[in-house]
């Protein structure tokens, strides 16, 4: 074996090294040195040549052009989007347009803490005829491998834009920036038709190669040969026919002759195609239920696929025989243990996992949770047809997401479990279905205003053809069960963890009955209501001639009506779901919450003790039209206002309560006087000036 044969007969990938001076370029192996400029980061950034596969973009015949909006950024995006189109623009991957047509231009965030350009081509899309050109069939090119004993990998770099937009087309991918209206001259992301335009143009180029020694799906290229002599062969070809055509390879996520490879879902060997682990890790990973709800979800789980197991019933008996006991956590025997492990190995096996087949229509039920979001991929099979899962997927939440509302948790399982299964979905020959049991995402694509971090996942959902059908929760069980494998364990409530101990608004009884594990809710009776009404407000105020009240049960018992006809008080109740009745206290209720939101956001933890102050700013505060603040109508008097001015006392406790006290005093003041400026804009919005006459 000669020196050269030695070197490239061990697993290479083409990595960076660093050592502890200097840091060094990714290199190709030697027996490819003579095709350095396929590797070229350079080369990649110039324009390509017109060629007979530019990406054409035929419209719908009298349907609208796209009308996207400038979206204000940042002064970091307005950097990057300057930077971005002065480095177009030398590239001449773009140019100015004073085209009809305008789609919108934003940012994402990518993991690294960059920003990535994008473009809404949503509007295009619609109206743009699709091309239904194929994406291989992953299935049947694995078999063409065989016995293949050694595989190289390629990436291509900037695949996309290595395409021309077809001449005459270029007006219709037109974008608009604060900056001003351009054009592609290439192929950009987000054009629904530019997986099969990519996929053709590949096909062509390298027509003879495919299904002797090359399977090539969109820009990834794996080369298979049957030992090393004839592999250097067949990747020299490759590269040859991709310098020739003027193509590029992303080195540092290139592969070059190793024994062991995964490509597309699968992980190849000699004479062995596996699946992919991390397609049912999610099951494998699957933690021993702990309580008798966690086992029904788990049995709820694996009673989809029941059709697909020989002697279910037989093999789940203990699990189920689990689920009749009567305390909270599970006792598990030897027995259960085995039969829960013997169904997720069933789950993860032939005959329940299907192969996917790209000729086939995929289904992806996705659910979310408080914790986490889990998805199945499926298709239907056989004769009747039945739905068979082909991966399984699940994902805690970070502490940032499951701060998301419910509809945003759900579309990120969507997005999600698009991104685990990309290569089988994008470019799929049928359009594929997305299942969720939040039906307000059945209108995500017709949706006429998104919130950033949908616009920036609509971008990515444009590479997909797919519509989205609700299905009630409990017709959803796999998917939820799959989000739920990270819930934590429930702990019983304590008051500290749900009220604050320094929380002052009034007591509040626990009554625990350990042996039952029931919690017994104390509610005010009428008659505690009525001795708070006297305590509170008759005795301060008088007894007034009537009380307007919402029809809260405390206010409609027979004891309350009692007790206001012998004060000779009447009760005027408000219209349901009508609250203008009471405006009164509903507007000034809006204006106090406007101060504690405020407030409880500067001090979480202690903000009850200076309800008082609110109190009083608000009394103090002139009526807009009695020109007399609440307190002087009342008293007859105006109150003191706070005492800014005074010295420091020989108490610091005390001179420490008076600033905050202050603060809280000024805040509440300023807030208010703000809200009632701003209800008086808006009642004066359509009033005219009263005229002068002489």
């Amino acid at each position: 074996m000669t020196c050269l044969s030695r070197c490239l007969s061990v697993p290479c990938r083409a990595t960076s090294v660093e050592s502890a001076m200097t840091s060094t370029t990714p290199e190709p192996p030697p027996a490819y040195s003579q095709f350095r400029q396929v590797f070229s980061e350079e080369k990649a950034s110039e324009l390509p040549p017109h060629r007979p596969w530019d990406c054409a973009i035929e419209l719908i015949e009298g349907a609208p052009l796209p009308r996207g909006r400038v979206y204000p950024l940042s002064v970091p995006e307005t950097e990057a989007m300057n930077t971005y189109i002065d480095e177009s623009l030398r590239q001449g991957a773009i140019r100015p347009s004073t085209s009809p047509a305008a789609s919108s231009f934003f940012f994402i965030g990518k993991k690294d803490g960059g920003l990535r350009p994008c473009i809404d081509y949503r509007g295009l899309n619609a109206v743009t005829i699709k091309n239904r050109y194929p994406l291989p069939l992953i299935s049947a090119a694995l078999e063409q491998i065989g016995q293949a004993s050694i595989f190289t990998k390629l990436d291509l770099r900037s695949a996309y834009h290595l395409v021309r937009i077809r001449k005459g087309d270029e007006w219709k991918t037109a974008f608009i920036t604060q900056r001003g209206h351009y054009e592609y001259r290439v192929m950009p992301f987000g054009l629904t038709n530019a997986p099969a335009v990519f996929q053709a143009f590949m096909n062509d180029i390298f027509r003879d190669m495919i299904d002797r020694f090359v399977i090539i799906y969109l820009d990834d290229i794996l080369i298979y040969s049957g030992n090393l002599t004839e592999h250097i062969g067949h990747v020299r070809q490759v590269l040859q026919r991709l310098q020739q055509h003027r193509l590029y390879v992303k080195l540092e996520k290139s592969v070059f002759h190793v024994s062991q490879v995964a490509f597309l879902g699968s992980v190849l060997s000699p004479g062995c195609v596996q699946m992919d682990e991390s397609k049912v890790s999610a099951v494998r990973q699957w933690p021993p239920p702990k309580t008798v709800k966690e086992m029904q979800r788990f049995l709820g789980f694996a009673n989809y696929y029941r059709r697909f197991i020989r002697n279910f019933s037989t093999i789940a008996a203990p699990l189920t025989a689990l689920t009749s006991q009567k305390t909270r956590t599970l006792c598990w025997t030897d027995a259960a243990k085995a039969a829960f492990d013997k169904l997720k190995d069933l789950f993860t096996s032939a005959p329940i996992l299907h192969q996917p087949d790209s000729q086939l229509p995929f289904v992806v039920e996705v659910d979310a949770s408080e914790t986490g979001v889990g998805a199945i991929l499926s298709q239907r099979v056989g004769t009747p047809p039945k739905l068979r899962p082909c991966a399984f997927y699940s994902k805690k939440l970070t502490p940032a997401q499951r701060n998301y509302d419910v509809g945003n948790r759900e579309l990120l399982a969507i997005k999600l479990a698009l991104e685990e299964w990309r290569q089988w979905l994008e470019g799929a020959l049928h359009p594929f279905l997305v299942l969720t049991d939040h039906r307000n995402l059945e209108y995500l694509q017709s949706a006429k205003r998104l919130n950033p971090r949908q616009a920036r996942w609509s971008l990515f959902f444009n590479l997909f053809r797919f519509s989205v059908s609700y299905v009630p929760g409990k017709k959803n069980a796999k998917a939820d069960s799959l989000s739920r494998l990270f819930e934590q364990p429930t702990c019983p409530p304590s008051p500290e963890t749900i009220l604050p101990s320094t929380c002052r608004v009034g007591p509040i009884r626990w009554d625990i009955q350990d042996t039952i594990e029931e919690a017994l809710l104390t509610y005010r009776t009428p008659t505690e209501l009525a001795d708070l009404i006297f305590q509170q407000v008759f005795r301060q105020f008088g007894i007034p001639e009537d009380i307007v009240s919402d029809r809260g049960p405390q206010f409609i018992t027979r004891v309350w009506r009692a007790f206001c006809d012998q004060l000779g008080v009447s009760v005027s109740l408000s219209s349901g779901y009508h609250p203008e009745t009471n405006g009164q206290t509903e507007r000034l209720n809006q204006d106090i919450g406007k101060y504690l939101r405020q407030q409880c956001h500067k001090q979480p933890h202690d903000w009850s003790r200076f309800l008082p102050w609110v109190e009083y700013a608000q009394n103090s505060l002139i009526h807009s039209s009695l020109r007399l603040t609440p307190f002087q109508c009342v008293f007859g008097y105006q109150p003191p206002l706070f005492p800014w001015d005074t010295e420091p006392g020989p108490v610091p406790a005390v001179d420490e309560w008076f600033r905050r006290s202050a603060r809280v005093w000024e805040t509440a003041h300023r807030h208010l006087q703000q809200a009632s400026s701003a209800q008086k804009t808006y009642a004066d919005r359509r009033r005219r000036p009263s005229p002068l006459y002489h």
